[in-house]
């Protein structure tokens, strides 16, 4: 299949007029990689949605340039745009059976009815629908009907994949069974993707890269790795996952690290930047870049307030200093310990990083 790249070039799109207007896209930028899947992840309201509606032509941005395979489609019409849209719905007719669902594009293309059959065949057997042509929508399940919409799309052949929030009505467990079916499939097909979804750990275990948005705007892109490790915002620090941000001076520096004040205690962190002693800074942590120690000198002494056991992992909330609260991951716990227990945390050197304090200005490692 051609892999086809996809460019937005301050793209914005704006409802409303006067008080009452809102810039649900505001000046969006992105090329897309041709033959990946990429995923726009925000919160709801963020302007992912309508960044995918106006790629699909469903929305016209008042400003802007939507280039697909290097062709301006602004005023191309969804119909005539090498792309096709799997909704949240689904969007099946309940009157039709499976073979009709997806061969309804098809037919209003004109397509010849042999031709027809043998594209409906391959895009049933490509999906793991086959023997299922003569049943209506009502005899599937969830997933099976998810896939006919995913079938319906394909057998049109586009050189553009988009998919807005498709798994949000399924349950949890059929959810990561058809994130991981939606991902083997773009990897085999090779074509051009984009994926619009609010979840967190549904897009990190599907994408290639992330656009993560937040009031219109792109407030990162990167892999899912990198945006995980190393966000460049506090919003992006926050929603992807959690996070502590331990507030700290530097007390002494050496070759790629530095020892970092807090808590009455100092703890090492490895750092690329150049530190001064003195010099105000803020730890960033992942709860699984803090574990528990036997009370070592470097240790944060706290008190276990909330536990939480979540089956392969235990969450902690504990009490630190005067009033903070640091989140620690243990994970495959052996034993669980109990509010009111007197803990030592230790920080991993190599799991966190340091920025200026009260800025995402300096990212370093």
């Amino acid at each position: 299949m051609k892999k086809v790249p996809v460019a937005m070039s301050n793209v914005t799109k704006v409802f409303g007029k006067g008080p009452e207007e809102v810039r649900a896209v505001d000046g969006f930028t992105h090329q897309f990689e041709a033959g990946r899947l990429t995923t726009l992840l925000g919160p709801s309201g963020c302007g992912k949605t309508t960044a995918l509606r106006c790629l699909a032509g469903f929305y016209q941005p008042e400003e802007g340039n939507i280039m697909i395979d290097g062709k301006r489609v602004n005023e191309v019409p969804p119909n005539n745009r090498p792309t096709g849209t799997v909704f949240q719905s689904y969007a099946l007719f309940p009157h039709m059976t499976v073979f009709q669902n997806v061969a309804y594009g098809l037919k209003i293309a004109k397509v010849p009815e042999l031709e027809i059959k043998k594209k409906v065949a391959e895009g049933l057997e490509l999906l793991q629908l086959t023997g299922m042509e003569d049943r209506s929508p009502d005899q599937l399940s969830g997933g099976q009907q998810q896939r006919v919409a995913i079938a319906r799309v394909l057998v049109n052949e586009p050189e553009v994949l988009l998919f807005d929030e498709p798994l949000s009505n399924l349950d949890a467990k059929l959810r990561v069974y058809m994130r991981g079916e939606i991902r083997n499939l773009q990897e085999r097909l090779g074509i051009t993707t984009i994926y619009v979804t609010h979840d967190q750990e549904e897009a990190m275990s599907i994408s290639d890269t992330m656009l993560v948005m937040n009031h219109g705007r792109i407030e990162q892109v990167g892999s899912p790795m990198d945006i995980y490790r190393k966000p460049a915002t506090e919003f992006v620090a926050e929603f992807i996952g959690m996070t502590n941000f331990l507030q700290g001076v530097v007390k002494d520096v050496g070759h790629g690290s530095a020892g970092i004040y807090m808590y009455d205690t100092v703890v090492e962190v490895q750092t690329d930047a150049v530190r001064r002693i003195g010099e105000e800074v803020t730890i960033v942590a992942r709860p699984e870049a803090l574990r528990f120690s036997n009370g070592k000198a470097s240790s944060i002494r706290g008190t276990i307030q909330h536990l939480f056991f979540l089956g392969s992992l235990a969450r902690y909330e504990i009490a630190v200093g005067d009033g903070d609260t640091i989140i620690l991951d243990d994970p495959n716990p052996e034993k669980l310990l109990s509010r009111g227990n007197t803990v030592h945390i230790e920080v991993v050197p190599h799991s966190v990083y340091l920025l200026d304090r009260g800025g995402f200005n300096t990212i370093s490692d």
